[in-house]
């Protein structure tokens, strides 16, 4: 029982990173209706700034930095790139974000090689132990900054000019710039946003009991776009619990891994896709995406 609840814990607290992952595809899908295949670079850019400078200047400022320059390099992407593209078949544009990330994932490769870099951060291997149940400082850092990040955004969606704007566009971008709101403007926020909450969760996919960044930290990205393509891709409520549901079904997987050999090896890296798969056969638009309307 208690290695079933450290399992537990553990899995919510690495899926409400996956939540953060997801919500970053969920805002750009919203924003521009483009699924960012480029969203692995960007937690790789963000993660690698901030380790770079934590001895420098501090995590605090290293961790701003590192928000900051993704938030940055994702702004570019849009007004460079994405913008050039607008009024294009949307699998184009997605091809086009899949070729960004190659390149941008080659630099930052080639920066990283195979040095493995700390992070800065104060929580070090500190373990938090309730009633023989252990739980590292970093998972339940990981688990609290991501919860409050997720209310003040869902809060902001809901409450601010960007987040009716954001959603109007969400509903129908032509009426939206009919409006007066600018479609750039919004399509150039929600990939900012997205680099900043990606380099949120780069930090804790690279602390304790992780040794730290490495080039490999950005595939983290594909575990998370189950979540947002399980929770439903135009759907930010959708994004948090399709983390927290990737996060909990990896976390036992792997725990219980060697009960499930019948399964096969690495069936904790295969089980978010297989309760992807098993979710989309009931519910082809996600547990809260929009249904498409079609005349019969």
């Amino acid at each position: 029982m208690t290695t079933f609840v450290e399992l537990l814990l553990n899995g919510l607290s690495i899926g409400a990173v996956y939540a953060l992952i997801a919500l970053g595809f969920v805002i750009v899908f919203r924003a521009t209706e483009v699924v960012n295949f480029a969203h692995a670079s960007l937690l790789l850019a963000g993660g690698y700034v901030t380790a770079v400078l934590a001895d420098d200047i501090g995590f605090p400022a290293a961790l701003a930095a590192g928000v900051a320059g993704a938030a940055l390099l994702g702004a570019l992407i849009e007004f460079l790139v994405i913008r050039r593209y607008r009024g294009r078949d949307h699998s184009v544009l997605a091809i086009v974000t899949i070729g960004v990330d190659i390149v941008l994932l080659t630099e930052l490769t080639r920066r990283i090689g195979s040095h493995v870099l700390p992070m800065g951060d104060p929580w070090g291997d500190e373990v938090l132990t309730l009633g023989g149940i252990g739980v590292p400082h970093t998972r339940v850092a990981a688990f609290v900054t991501a919860g409050l990040i997720i209310t003040a955004f869902l809060l902001a969606f809901r409450h601010t000019s960007w987040g009716v704007a954001t959603r109007a566009v969400a509903e129908h971008p032509e009426t939206a710039a009919l409006m007066g709101i600018r479609l750039g403007r919004v399509s150039l926020s929600a990939w900012a946003v997205a680099g900043g909450l990606a380099t949120v969760a780069a930090l804790f996919l690279a602390v304790f009991p992780t040794p730290g960044l490495e080039r490999g930290t950005s595939l983290a990205a594909l575990k998370a776009f189950p979540a947002a393509i399980l929770g439903g891709l135009d759907s930010t409520t959708g994004a948090l619990v399709g983390g927290l549901v990737i996060g909990v079904t990896q976390s036992l997987a792997t725990g219980y891994q060697s009960d499930l050999t019948f399964l096969g090896r690495g069936i904790g890296d295969l089980a978010p896709y297989l309760v992807m798969l098993l979710v989309l056969l009931v519910r082809p638009a996600g547990l809260f995406g929009t249904r498409e309307p079609s005349r019969v």
